[in-house]
């Protein structure tokens, strides 16, 4: 800061505001901001560039590791799977950064859908559809790239789903094989290779205090037990190889059916979506039935 009166002769007893001036750049220095601005856009260019090269040179190589990451704000939940060549890369931060773009840029495409009067609204997002999302300043696609740039490994956006729910209902979630963020900047992920969100009705109202715990519990079942549909209360077990979640022994407490766990605290299972990383297309989405 510069005060221009302080190097002002004045008579004596003559009161003179004190004015505060700042003196504004000089040509020089908007030069230098300016090739400092067009240094980085170039170098962004460049390295955006590099990466579209070397996810073409690495393209078609198998892409068998990487995590399944779990986002979740107020009355919505997603969840994303991005793939990569080795679970070394799947470990660094920079990889966790794109799953991280990723679904928040989901997670904004899951708010901004117009809900009507049903319970919970869910959708799937794969391929074209999932890469020309926004994620930041740019694409999700463009972000691949730089990454794939950077890390020098095959990278696949494979799939996104998201949930919306009204306020009567509540969705569990569960995530098996953990990894802990590189970043603090991360800490509203969850990162594992297995993930679960399992869609409720309490019927009861009366277990706000531990939804959470009973929730978890269910996305736990529904990662280990897999099942293929939701099912009906009244449908008899076939043990081992029943595939209706609420017929299905329930995973932590087996001399029970996941149905006559739930019977007795009023929860109804609405609808299940469950991630393994690295699975065969296809698996994503549960039936009512």
């Amino acid at each position: 800061m510069y005060d221009v009166t302080t190097h002002i002769s004045r008579p004596h007893n003559c009161h003179i505001p004190r004015i505060p001036f700042v003196l504004s750049p000089t040509s020089s220095q908007k030069q230098l901001y300016l090739l400092q601005t067009q240094a980085e856009t170039w170098l962004h260019q460049q390295a955006q560039k590099e990466g579209w090269d070397k996810a073409s040179k690495l393209q078609g190589r198998k892409t068998r590791e990487g995590l399944v990451g779990l986002l979740q704000d107020g009355n919505t939940s997603v969840l994303v799977e991005v793939n990569c060549e080795t679970d070394f890369v799947a470990r660094n931060s920079k990889f966790q950064q794109l799953v991280q773009q990723m679904a928040v840029s989901t997670l904004r495409h899951c708010q901004s859908h117009q809900q009507n009067t049903s319970s919970y609204v869910k959708g799937f997002l794969c391929g074209e559809e999932l890469l020309q999302m926004k994620a930041e300043e740019s694409l999700l696609k463009d972000q691949l790239a730089l990454q794939i740039g950077k890390l020098g490994e095959n990278m696949i956006m494979k799939r996104a789903a998201w949930v919306k729910t009204q306020s009567d209902i509540f969705i569990g979630s569960y995530m098996h094989g953990i990894l802990m963020a590189e970043l603090p900047s991360l800490s509203n992920m969850t990162f594992g290779k297995y993930g679960a969100l399992v869609i409720c009705k309490d019927s009861n109202g009366n277990l706000k205090s531990n939804i959470s715990e009973i929730g978890r519990r269910l996305g736990q079942h529904v990662v280990g037990m897999n099942p293929l549909s939701v099912g009906a209360p009244e449908d008899e077990s076939s043990g081992e190889t029943e595939t209706k979640m609420l017929a299905q022994p329930f995973l932590l407490e087996p001399s029970l059916t996941v149905g006559q766990y739930l019977q007795p605290r009023g929860i109804n299972v609405l609808d299940f979506i469950r991630f393994e990383c690295g699975e065969e297309a296809g698996s994503t989405e549960s039936s009512h039935n």
